[in-house]
């Protein structure tokens, strides 16, 4: 008799050579309408599999972790972070839980150096004028917006991201770059980057542009609100590829309407796919839909990624990148 294939469900669609790859060694069930699974979808789906291959968009805390009978016996998402997973109850549940790291550091680093010179030049503005029909021509005050080259960057966290936007920086637009980190920088990572180390409060006071790069937890939650705002000179940018939490969405939208603060560039946001109407409606914010990893190489590579991780663990092998669980 042929050997039984490990049954994955693949709760989003993949780019095609990741679901071939993928329906090579496993049987699949796939999430053919690729809509956010409901939770009692998620449930079905571990209650049926071996093995679940999940993103961002799947809520997977103890209601649907709590499943009886529970078949599933990994979580491969497709991603770094992995605040939508409970990792405690997954762990007290016997699931091994991995995430896809490396893969995505310099596309999302690219996109937060896009941001930063968007809102600073005044791109959104701009193209959403010229579609309109209302630009009228060049003139010499026309949508004048700042420099970036020279200017000081402030760079908050410092993992594989974080380092990649300070190379950008200073390699590309010769800034001066400003960290700070949880667990402060080490004279070793100051020298390779050339960053000097601040404590937050103190970063964000000296920084014409904050670049974001923390992971999303309790202690992050709302790390910039209002009064870490209110720090940030009147002509500071702001730009988060981070996630959404990160940021107090209504102080943000207080401090641009009132011009606190220049601008912001955000591509994440703390009820996805949901967007303030405050933010929305503010010519100095450049919003994207969560592109950090968004190119054919980046989205194939995460894949590609789990599908290693799940290989490993049905193989009977420890995967390489598991961040709970055996």
């Amino acid at each position: 008799m042929p050997e039984t294939r490990p049954i994955v469900a693949v709760t989003r669609r993949l780019p095609q050579a990741v679901e071939d790859a993928l329906g090579s060694r496993f049987e699949v069930r796939r999430n053919e309408d690729d809509r956010p699974a409901t939770a009692q979808e998620l449930r079905n789906w571990l209650a049926t599999s071996d093995g679940v291959l999940c993103t961002v968009t799947d809520g997977l805390g103890a209601d649907v972790l709590g499943v009886e009978p529970l078949r599933a016996r990994i979580l491969a998402n497709f991603g770094v972070g992995f605040n939508h997973i409970d990792l405690t109850v997954a762990s007290e549940r016997g699931l091994t839980v991995t995430n896809t790291p490396d893969v995505l550091t310099d596309d999302t680093a690219d996109l937060a150096i896009a941001l930063m010179l968007a809102v600073a030049r005044r791109m959104g503005e701009g193209e959403r004028e010229l579609r309109a029909g209302a630009w009228t021509g060049w003139r010499p005050t026309h949508l004048l917006g700042t420099r970036v080259s020279g200017k000081t960057l402030g760079v908050v966290g410092l993992g594989r991201i974080g380092r990649a936007v300070a190379r950008r920086a200073r390699n590309g637009f010769g800034m001066r770059i400003l960290a700070a980190t949880r667990s402060g920088v080490s004279a070793e990572v100051a020298a390779e980057l050339g960053v000097e180390p601040r404590e937050l409060d103190d970063l964000l006071r000296q920084s014409d542009f904050v670049s974001l790069h923390v992971p999303a937890s309790a202690a992050t939650r709302h790390l910039i609100d209002a009064r870490r705002l209110a720090l940030m000179p009147e002509h500071a940018v702001l730009v988060n590829t981070a996630r959404g939490d990160v940021v107090d969405e209504t102080a943000l939208a207080t401090a641009l309407g009132q011009g606190r603060i220049r601008g912001a560039g955000l591509d994440v946001y703390q009820d996805e796919p949901t967007v303030p109407d405050q933010l929305r409606g503010l010519a100095n914010v450049v919003l994207l839909p969560h592109l950090g990893s968004a190119t054919t190489e980046t989205r194939t590579a995460m894949g590609l990624r789990a599908l290693a991780n799940l290989e490993a663990f049905f193989d009977g092998e420890v995967p390489e990148d598991v961040v709970a669980g055996r």
